[in-house]
C-alpha cells in the first residue's frame, strides 16, 4: 500500500489547546494525518511537511467532502466556549452537518472529547457537550466519547486562570464554586487516552470518564499551585459574586476575558466528578495526581515552553464577525516610517517580540486602558499575551491582536481582534536602504457605516501620540539590540 493509499486520520480543532498538543503526539505516531482548518495558512507553520491541512468548515457541509475523503477515524474536537450569546445550537448544527459528511464518506469511528456532568447538575456549557456526542452517534458512526474535568498543563484555560490568581493575588476574595468538587486530569494523560482510542477494540459506542487519581476543588488547586512556587496566599470565602461578577473579576486579574470566563465559571458551579470508573479497566492508562500534574506544567513554565496555549485558538476570541452584506467606507491609513542605522534582522528583533512581557514600546497605560474598555465590551482585552517571547507563527495570538502574516525580516502584520466598528490592521516593514533600514508602520481601518468614520477620527489624534511613540521605541530598541544583543528589548517610553 502506498502512502496516498493509507487510510487518513482527521484531526479537527488543531488550531485548540488540546487539539494542538495532539497535532503533535500524531505526528510523532507516524499516522497518515490531515488537519481540518477554517484558515489553513494559520495552521501550515505550525504542522509537520507530511501532515495535510484541508481547508474545511463544520458549519459549511461542502467543505467537508474533500476534507473526509480516505479518513477512516475522525477526531470532533470543535466547541464553541468563545463564542457570544447562545452556543448551543452553533454545537449541534457543526456536530450534525460533520455526522452526516462522516457517514456519507464512510469514516470508520469518530473520537470526541467532551465535558464530566452530573445529570441534572449540568451547566450549559456541558449539557452542549453531551448533546454534540448524542448528534454525533446519531450518524451511526461509531464515536468513541471521553468526559473530563479540568485540564491541567502548561497554557490551558484552567491552568492559566490558577495561576495568574496565585501570582496576582495575596488575598482572594473566592465565592462559592471555588469550593466545588472536581477530578483535574494532566494534559498529557488526556493525550494518551485520545491516542489510545485510535487502536481500541471496542464495540458500539462506549462513553469514558476520565479524570485524575484525586477528587480536589479549584481552591485545593490554588493551593497546591502556590504551595510548588513558595506563595503565601489567602482565601477569604463569601457567599455571593455570581458566575457574571466572578467572570468580571477573572477578567481584571487573569488572560480570560468575560465571556470565556463566564462560561468557564457556569461549568465550575458544578460537580465534575468520575462516577464510571470504565476507562481504568479498558485502558492501560494510569492518570497523575493533582500535584504531579501542577509540577509537570511548572517545569513547563520554568523552561518557557508551551505547546500550545488556549488563546491560541481561532475561536478564543469567539465566532469570526460576520460581515456578509455590510458596505465598508474607504480603508483610513495613518502610515509613518523612520530610517535606522541597523541591519534588516536588527530592525526587525523588537518587532517580532511587540506584545507580551515585552509591551508595545510605548504607552502601556493607554494599552491596558484599551484592552480594559475591551473587556467590559466582552471583547478579548489585553491578557492573552503570546505564545512565545521571541518566535511567532502565523494564527498566534498576541494580546488583543492575531498574527495574519509574519515574514521575518520583512513583515508582520497583526489583525485586530478587540471590539471595532470595522476591521482594523497593524503592518511593521522593513527594507535595507543604504547604511541601514527603513521601518514602515501601518495602522488601517476598515470603517461600517458612519460609526465606524467616527472612531476613527475621534481616536486619530490619540493614535498619532501612541503609533509615533511606539516606533520611537521600536527604533530605540533595534538600535540597542545592535549595540548590545544581550540589552533587554523592553525600550518602553515612560512618557
Amino acid at each position: 500500500m502506498t502512502v496516498s493509499d493509507r487510510p487518513v486520520v482527521l484531526l479537527t480543532g488543531a488550531s485548540g489547546y488540546v487539539g494542538g498538543r495532539l497535532l503533535k503526539a500524531l505526528e510523532k505516531s507516524g499516522v497518515r494525518l490531515r488537519c481540518l482548518a477554517r484558515r489553513p495558512d494559520y495552521l501550515r507553520s505550525r504542522v509537520a511537511t507530511e501532515t495535510e491541512v484541508a481547508r474545511g468548515d463544520v458549519f459549511d457541509p461542502a467543505s467537508l467532502t474533500t476534507a473526509l475523503q480516505n479518513v477512516s477515524t475522525a477526531y470532533y474536537l470543535v466547541h464553541s466556549m468563545g463564542s457570544a450569546g447562545s452556543f448551543e445550537e452553533k454545537d449541534r448544527e457543526g456536530a450534525r452537518n460533520f455526522a452526516v459528511a462522516a457517514r456519507a464518506a464512510g469514516v470508520r469511528r469518530v473520537i470526541y472529547l467532551g465535558g464530566l456532568g452530573e445529570g441534572g447538575e449540568l451547566s450549559t456549557h456541558l449539557r452542549s457537550r453531551h448533546e454534540v456526542g448524542e448528534v454525533l452517534r446519531e450518524s451511526g458512526v461509531q464515536v468513541i466519547e471521553f468526559r473530563a474535568s479540568i485540564i491541567i498543563g502548561s497554557g490551558s484555560l484552567s491552568f492559566e486562570m490558577v495561576r495568574a490568581l496565585a501570582e496576582r493575588l495575596p488575598v482572594m476574595i473566592t465565592p462559592k464554586w471555588v469550593a466545588v468538587k472536581a477530578q483535574p486530569i494532566a494534559i498529557s494523560d488526556m493525550i494518551e487516552y485520545l491516542l489510545a482510542a485510535l487502536k481500541l477494540d471496542a464495540a458500539g459506542n462506549p462513553i469514558y470518564e476520565v479524570g485524575g487519581a484525586d477528587v480536589v476543588s479549584y481552591g485545593d488547586i490554588l493551593r497546591e499551585y502556590s504551595r510548588q512556587r513558595g506563595l503565601r496566599r489567602v482565601m477569604i470565602p463569601v457567599p455571593v459574586l455570581t458566575p457574571r461578577l466572578s467572570s468580571l473579576w477573572l477578567g481584571l486579574v487573569t488572560p480570560l476575558y468575560a465571556r470565556v470566563g463566564r462560561k468557564l465559571i457556569d461549568s465550575m458551579i458544578h460537580r465534575t466528578v468520575v462516577r464510571d470508573d470504565a476507562a481504568l479497566k479498558v485502558f492501560s492508562i494510569r492518570p497523575l495526581g493533582m500535584r504531579e500534574a501542577i509540577a509537570l506544567a511548572l517545569r513547563n513554565e520554568d523552561f518557557d515552553y508551551r505547546g500550545t496555549r488556549w488563546s491560541d485558538a481561532m475561536s478564543a476570541a469567539g465566532e469570526p464577525r460576520e460581515w456578509g452584506g455590510v458596505r465598508f467606507g474607504n480603508r483610513l491609513v495613518d502610515s509613518r516610517v523612520v530610517h535606522v542605522k541597523v541591519p534588516p534582522e536588527r530592525a526587525f528583533a523588537p518587532i517580532r517580540r511587540i506584545g507580551g512581557t515585552t509591551g508595545w514600546y510605548y504607552g502601556e497605560w493607554l494599552w491596558q486602558l484599551r484592552g480594559f474598555l475591551d473587556l467590559l465590551a466582552g471583547g478579548v482585552g489585553m491578557r492573552r499575551g503570546r505564545r512565545d517571547a521571541e518566535s511567532l507563527e502565523v494564527g498566534d495570538a498576541v494580546d488583543c491582536w492575531r498574527v495574519e502574516t509574519f515574514d521575518p525580516p520583512r513583515q508582520l502584520r497583526l489583525a485586530a481582534e478587540m471590539r471595532l466598528p470595522g476591521r482594523a490592521w497593524l503592518d511593521f516593514e522593513v527594507a535595507a536602504e543604504g547604511i541601514g533600514s527603513t521601518i514602515r508602520q501601518t495602522a488601517i481601518f476598515d470603517p461600517v457605516g458612519l460609526p465606524g468614520i467616527a472612531y476613527w477620527y475621534g481616536i486619530f489624534p490619540l493614535h498619532q501620540l501612541v503609533f509615533a511613540g511606539m516606533l520611537r521605541g521600536i527604533t530605540r530598541a533595534a538600535i540597542a539590540t545592535d549595540s548590545d544583543p544581550g540589552l533587554s528589548q523592553q525600550a518602553t517610553d515612560a512618557d
